[in-house]
């Protein structure tokens, strides 16, 4: 496991392994710890620890398993020079994370998280929050990704009577639109039209910075933004000036471009602004089937089978 664990959560895992494998993890994220965790494995789980070429060299390692869904810190490159097979967990996590970016919408909108701070100050800013309060029923959404999380996050969207809008490199068929409730936009005409945005797509060469100072222009002055995709899909610079200077009304941020969030990234202190510690795809109900999914996959590269389909990238 690259990820730091406590024991814990790593015991909790060993009692999903496979007869006879064994569990260990990094003791930290520095670069020599990440390499020493992997000498003499076969195989490593990632979460959010980046797993470069030099590891992917690593003599006897055969699989590298993402948890989750973004292979944006994996070199997949240096695994297939050495032939590593990489899998993720595809489709594991959508119903937590829409549920966590309806959740941030909901919360910017109805200025729940300045109200109770305003309340633990000592406050009562009910008049203050009043006019940059607003309903989502009836508004519409603009979902930038329609994967598994864009569907699933329309799904719920639809009880609120929301028009939703998508945008990704192809539209939907139409059958598809029709089922999900949900019209295709090219991204500068879904910015113009929406009350609410939602990144939910994946990071690479072309969503990398696709939300920028140009492209905030585009949106309405009391609209909001949701980030719940990658930090690097979105300018967090733009996006705090875009705040202060009152062209955006709120934005709620799940991820960041560094992780840890750095104390000088431009988000911190903006009362408009909702920041939570990449928590969207993290559900306890889930931990159990998804470490037997992931464990699944590894086994099948142990014994020579081939995991299941939708979840290999190399």
């Amino acid at each position: 496991m690259l990820d730091p664990s406590d024991p814990a959560r790593l015991d909790r895992m060993r009692s999903l392994l496979p007869e006879g494998w064994q569990l260990t993890a990094a003791l930290s994220r520095s670069a020599d710890d990440q390499m020493q965790a992997l000498q003499g494995a076969a195989f490593a789980i990632t979460g959010d620890a980046p797993v470069t070429a030099a590891m992917m060299a690593v003599s006897g390692l055969r699989a590298v398993h993402k948890w989750g869904v973004g292979y944006d810190a994996i070199d997949l490159g240096a695994a297939r020079d050495h032939g590593v097979r990489v899998m993720r967990t595809t489709g594991s996590n959508a119903v937590v994370v829409a549920e966590t970016t309806l959740g941030l919408i909901l919360a910017v909108n109805r200025n729940l998280v300045r109200g109770h701070v305003g309340i633990l100050r000592g406050d009562w800013p009910k008049g203050a929050l009043g006019p940059t309060s607003m309903q989502l029923s009836g508004r519409t959404v603009g979902i930038v990704g329609m994967g598994h999380i864009g569907m699933a996050l329309a799904g719920m969207l639809r009880g609120f009577g929301c028009q939703i809008l998508y945008t990704k490199r192809q539209p939907l068929p139409p059958e598809e639109e029709a089922r999900i409730g949900a019209g295709f936009a090219p991204l500068p005409d879904l910015l113009a039209a929406s009350d609410v945005v939602t990144l939910n797509c994946e990071l690479n060469d072309s969503t990398r910075n696709l939300i920028d100072a140009e492209r905030l222009a585009l949106m309405k002055p009391d609209a909001i933004l949701v980030n719940a995709a990658r930090g690097g899909v979105m300018v967090e610079a733009d996006l705090a000036d875009a705040i202060r200077a009152g062209r955006l009304r709120g934005a709620g941020v799940d991820v960041f471009s560094v992780e840890p969030i750095s104390p000088d990234n431009p988000l911190l202190g903006l009362d408009q602004v909702i920041l939570t510690p990449h928590l969207a795809a993290i559900s306890a109900d889930g931990f159990a089937p998804t470490v037997q999914r992931m464990m699944d996959n590894l086994q099948s590269v142990a014994e020579g089978r081939a995991p299941r389909d939708i979840d290999i990238l190399v």
